[in-house]
């Protein structure tokens, strides 16, 4: 199986600073990570190719030069190629070129399973990695927290707002992962010196001309217009209850309730 990884190299979002002149994240002097959903999808993708004997795990990521720092990570995570999608033409991509942009570099690459992070921390629009599985044509299921592999498909749990679906989905297609999917392993140091070793191969808009149209891509190819950005509020942490009966959970939540002072 040629399982492929969409990762994104965001700022930390613990410090980010909105511009208020340009109304953009800024971006300098901001330490970067590989996006958390992200890096769980790169431990699902890993644990399911210690499971289907045959299968390869490749990373991807577009982005500038820089990104190529978030792919030696995954590669020291075990990731067994990677692939750095960069041009300036892709520049100023909303998320529909981005992902025009992506998918066509992965018809070159082929893939029998996608995975993307449900959503980016620095976007939250949870928009690239559906837009990619439409514009292949393949099946998706997003919001996925557990997998089981079969034969030629795959049974799926997917965490819904007030419940969940178990979900079969034959190959190819393409999953969104969310946090609880798979805790992410470390890097070791085995890894690290077998990534700085490996070649990242990079796809620029030369090496996908012949699929793009330049009317798709860049600024050009992006009906989106930003009227405002604003960072995340800080809330608590919340909690799933799970295995309860529906007197057990109402018991627990009036439980909760009466802690907190609001009954």
């Amino acid at each position: 199986m040629k399982i492929i990884v969409c990762i994104k190299q965001v700022p930390d979002t613990n410090e980010v600073t909105i511009d208020p002149d340009t109304n953009t994240l800024v971006r300098t002097g901001i330490p970067v990570i590989i996006n958390p959903d992200d890096k769980s999808g790169i431990e699902a993708a890993l644990t399911l190719r210690g499971k289907i004997p045959g299968s390869t795990v490749t990373v991807v990521s577009m982005g500038p030069p820089q990104a190529e720092m978030a792919l030696r990570e995954a590669l020291s995570m075990g990731c067994d190629d990677a692939v750095l999608i960069s041009g300036r033409q892709f520049g100023g991509s909303d998320t529909l070129a981005t992902s025009t942009i992506i998918a066509a570099a992965l018809k070159k690459i082929g893939f029998d399973l996608i995975f993307t992070g449900r959503q980016a921390i620095d976007g939250d629009t949870a928009q690239v990695g559906p837009q990619i599985a439409e514009h292949l044509g393949i099946p998706q299921v997003s919001y996925v927290e557990e997998i089981t592999p079969e034969t030629d498909s795959l049974v799926v749990l997917r965490q819904f707002e007030d419940r969940y679906h178990r979900l079969r989905v034959k190959l190819p297609c393409l999953l969104t992962a969310i946090k609880d999917l798979a805790e992410p392993r470390f890097m070791t140091v085995e890894g690290i010196v077998d990534a700085d070793e490996k070649q990242i191969r990079i796809m620029d808009y030369e090496a996908l001309s012949d699929v793009l149209d330049p009317k798709t891509i860049g600024l050009k190819g992006s009906p989106t217009n930003v009227v405002r950005s604003f960072t995340k509020e800080p809330k608590s942490q919340g909690a799933v209850l799970k295995g309860l009966t529906a007197d057990e959970a109402v018991d627990a939540i009036m439980a909760r309730l009466h802690e907190s002072h609001l009954v």
